[in-house]
Formats: structure tokens, C-alpha cells, sequence
């Protein structure tokens, strides 16, 4: 009896090891769905946000930490695609999967900021034929052509890449990017139902326009013409602005009549001039006739943050705000003017004229009228200031508005001396440009190219002699005081 219970009981324990076992087969196989389920509710959530993210603007899934942001576009081109309203088409040319990635990025740039841009990529190995449609020039991989309704404009891969040579090692090196420059003057090109053209007088010994500011005009979509008033006798009826660049020698009683009969019916003229010991009465009688007038002499600056270089004639005006400096100011761009005259406002003149001041010295320049004398400071005869450097002037008569922006220095054209500004004379003279020249049917918008080298630090002369002193004789002089402390503690010590 006693060995059946025993068995019995072994009996019910095998039972209960089966049921036990069956209930933790059940609980990890429920635990187990409940993994799986949330394994794929993950993975879903993971699948939709890759989704959504993929839908949103390279704007906010890509961060631009380039130096020269390189894959932005700037505050101009944001605010000239805002007002697009007609739709353009932007092909890149190139094979699939050989496409310049700094490029692609920039297109996406353009596609997002406006729902009138669309960026295509077309092969040309598969679609041999499609550049032909637009030109018969060969163009290189990787270069644009932007298309709007009948219009086109081809923008080469090399133009958005600026080259030199290195004649250190005899090949080319990249010096900087201009690919947001060409993009949007292209845009702006097809989207415009009229270009503006700008005459340079000549025939005067002019100043011959800088190579640089050549192609920034030319980026800008403006046509570059030249004229001779001596033998065209009167200017362009098509002409949207007339340029005067430094003339050597007097325009003619003609010429000057020419000139204030184009001005008065509403002309734009841009005015540059330099130092010369020619008679320029002609000259100065367009100039007085709206208000202002060129002292005598070369303004020198007595005021060491006012230039640049220890000379006190290479000027570092302050720069007005006005509707033709607003990008100069907003970006805080230096201006170096070597050479100026000093411009001066007449007392008398029309309530119809408004001048505004540009470009001015401090209230310690001086014109030094004797430019042989070899003496710095300022001398008997010598004129006080300040003195402006740059205006503008406008005038409305009826429905005609004069405009004219007159610099009293064609060096602020020089590529080197824009070159120690980083660019700032050139962008004051493109900004100077852009107001006049833009119109309801002709956008000019000129983007400065993007340097890839080492930006120039302007200093003036204040500046050169503050920090000279803290180098020379703070730091040395500080690191000096705390090692006596030290020695003398330790004496004592």
C-alpha cells in the first residue's frame, strides 16, 4: 500500500512539472509577440519618420559649416527668388552619379526657396542630343542651362569656379566659388523682359573700367557699350545709365550740353574723378549744376582710424546708409579710397535736388592743395574738412527722375586696392549700380563670387598702432610684472 502511494505521488509530480512548464512556454511565447510587435511598431516609425524627413527641404536636414558657405544662398538671392513669378527650369548637365556635389547641394537650395524653380539632371549620354536644343557650343560636365518659356542662358561649369595660376608650381589653382553669382544672374537673365545697357564715355583719356567690375557688370545682365559724344553727338536714347571714369582732359562745350540734356530728361549717370592739374571747367560746371563741387587737392586724414596702411591719404571713409550702400552697411564692408578729392554741397542750390552723402572723412581731414609740397600735415592754404567722398543726387522734375552717384577717386575700381577690402569697393560701386539701373522690367542683381583663400584683415592706422603696442609692449610688459611677483614671493618665501 505504501509503495502505491509513493507512485502515485511520483505521478502527480511529473504531472505538475508539465503543466508548470507548459504555463512558461506560454508566458516567454507571449512575451515574445509583444517583442515582436514592438520590434515592428519601431521599425515603422523609424520607416515613416526616414519618409517624412526625406520630403523636407535640404534647408532644415542640412547645416552649411563651410567657411564661405559654400552650400547657402544669401539674403539677395532669397529676396530675388521671393518675387519670381514666372517658372524656370535649371538642367545640370552631367552623367548620373558624376554630378559636383557642392553644385547638386546649391540647386536644392534654389528648388527650396522658390515653388518657380526646378532643378532637372539630364545625361548627356543618354540624351546626346538635348544640349543642342539650346546651343552649338560644347559645354563641359556639370554645367547649367537655365530655361524660362523662350529664354535661355547657358551657365559653363568653369565660369562658377574662379582658377589662377600658380607660378610657384606652374598649375592652376581654385581660388574661389561663383556659382550663386552665376545661378542668379541667369535666373534673372531669362526672367527679364529688358536688359539695361550703360554707356562709359570716351575719347577724354578715361579711365579704362576694371576687368573685375567688367564681369561683375556683365554678371549683373547689363550690356557694356562705349560712346564718343564727339561723333554721336547726342547720348543713346536706349541708354539706362551713362558712366564717366576719371576723363584726363575737359569734355567739350558740346559734350557737356549733350550730358545735362540727357540728366535733365530724367538720365543716370555714374561720375568718377580724379586729381589732375588739367583745367576741368566743362566737367565741373555738370557737376556744380547739381550741386556739388570737387575741392582742390588730395584729402589727407588726420584721424588714424579714418586710413589705412600708415597713409594718411589712403582713406577709409565712413559709409553712409542710403538706398544705394543698404548691402555695403548691412554686411559691414570696409571702403578704401587712396587719392580722393573732397566733395563739397553749394549752398545754393534747387529745393528739387536731394544729395546725399556716401562716403565721408572725419571732421580732422584736410585737402592739401599744394600735392608737391612733401609735407604731410596740414599746411597754410591747405582746406579744412570734412569733406564727402561720394553722393547721390536725385532729382524729379515732372515725370522725369535724375539719378547720379559721383565718386571723387576711380581708384576705388583698382583690383588691388578692392582687394584690401576683401571686395567692399566692389560691391559699393555693383550696389550703387543696382539702384539705378533696376527697373519693373530690368532686375540687375549682381552676387559677389566666394572667396576660397585667405581674407584680407583691414586695419587702420589706430588700429595698427593698438595692437603694435599690446604686442610690444603690454604682453611683454604684463608677463615681465608677474614674473617679479613670483620671484619676489619666493624670496620671501
Amino acid at each position: 500500500m505504501k509503495f502505491g502511494k509513493g507512485k502515485e505521488k511520483k505521478n502527480n509530480n511529473k504531472s505538475d512539472n508539465k503543466v508548470s512548464i507548459r504555463e512558461i512556454n506560454k508566458k516567454y511565447l507571449k512575451n515574445g509577440s509583444y517583442s515582436m510587435v514592438i520590434t515592428a511598431v519601431f521599425i515603422v516609425i523609424i520607416i515613416v519618420i526616414n519618409l517624412i524627413v526625406n520630403e523636407l527641404p535640404s534647408s532644415l536636414t542640412q547645416i552649411d559649416i563651410s567657411d564661405e558657405k559654400l552650400y547657402s544662398i544669401g539674403d539677395t538671392t532669397k529676396e530675388f527668388l521671393d518675387g519670381l513669378d514666372k517658372d524656370v527650369t535649371i538642367y545640370q548637365i552631367a552623367p548620373e552619379g558624376s554630378q559636383d556635389e557642392v553644385i547638386t547641394n546649391l540647386l536644392e537650395k534654389y528648388e527650396d526657396a522658390s515653388k518657380h524653380v526646378k532643378v532637372e539632371l539630364k545625361d548627356p549620354v543618354v540624351n546626346p542630343k538635348f544640349v543642342t536644343d539650346y546651343t552649338s557650343d560644347d559645354i563641359s560636365s556639370n554645367s547649367l542651362i537655365v530655361v524660362c518659356e523662350d529664354r535661355n542662358k547657358v551657365v559653363d561649369y568653369s565660369s562658377m569656379y574662379e582658377r589662377t595660376i600658380n607660378y610657384n608650381t606652374y598649375s592652376y589653382d581654385t581660388t574661389g566659388f561663383d556659382g550663386e553669382g552665376q545661378i542668379t544672374s541667369a535666373i534673372a537673365y531669362v526672367t527679364s523682359e529688358n536688359l539695361p545697357v550703360l554707356y562709359t564715355l570716351e575719347g577724354h583719356g578715361e579711365v579704362k573700367l576694371d576687368s573685375s567690375v567688367q564681369e561683375d557688370i556683365e554678371k549683373a545682365n547689363i550690356e557694356i557699350k562705349s560712346l564718343n559724344l564727339l561723333t554721336e553727338g547726342s547720348v543713346p536714347e536706349d541708354t539706362d545709365c551713362l558712366m564717366i571714369i576719371s576723363p584726363a582732359s575737359d569734355i567739350s562745350d558740346d559734350e557737356k550740353d549733350a550730358i545735362l540734356e540727357y540728366l535733365e530728361n530724367g538720365g543716370k549717370a555714374m561720375i568718377f574723378s580724379d586729381y589732375t592739374g588739367e583745367e576741368m571747367k566743362n566737367f565741373d560746371n555738370i557737376l556744380e549744376n547739381y550741386g556739388v563741387k570737387r575741392e582742390e587737392g588730395i584729402v589727407f586724414e588726420d584721424d588714424t582710424q579714418h586710413y589705412a596702411m600708415q597713409i594718411p591719404y589712403y582713406l577709409v571713409p565712413e559709409v553712409k546708409s542710403s538706398d544705394a550702400t543698404s548691402d555695403v552697411v548691412s554686411a559691414g564692408y570696409y571702403i578704401l579710397a587712396p587719392y580722393a578729392q573732397g566733395i563739397t554741397k553749394l549752398d545754393n542750390v534747387r529745393d528739387s535736388l536731394t544729395i546725399t552723402s556716401l562716403l565721408t572723412t572725419s571732421e580732422s581731414a584736410y585737402s592739401k592743395t599744394n600735392v608737391q609740397s612733401g609735407v604731410i600735415e596740414k599746411e597754410d592754404g591747405d582746406i579744412s574738412g570734412p569733406f564727402d567722398l561720394g553722393v547721390s543726387i536725385k532729382e524729379t522734375m515732372g515725370e522725369n527722375e535724375t539719378e547720379i552717384i559721383y565718386f571723387s577717386t576711380a581708384n576705388l575700381m583698382d583690383s588691388q586696392v578692392n582687394q584690401m577690402v576683401s571686395g567692399g569697393n566692389e560691391q559699393l560701386i555693383m550696389s550703387s549700380l543696382d539702384w539705378m539701373c533696376s527697373s519693373e522690367d530690368a532686375l540687375t542683381i549682381s552676387v559677389p563670387s566666394k572667396s576660397l583663400e585667405v581674407s584680407y584683415l583691414t586695419l587702420t592706422a589706430y588700429d595698427t598702432s593698438f595692437w603694435s603696442i599690446c604686442t610690444i609692449g603690454l604682453i611683454p610688459g604684463f608677463f615681465l610684472v608677474a614674473g617679479f611677483v613670483i620671484w619676489f614671493k619666493r624670496r620671501k618665501a
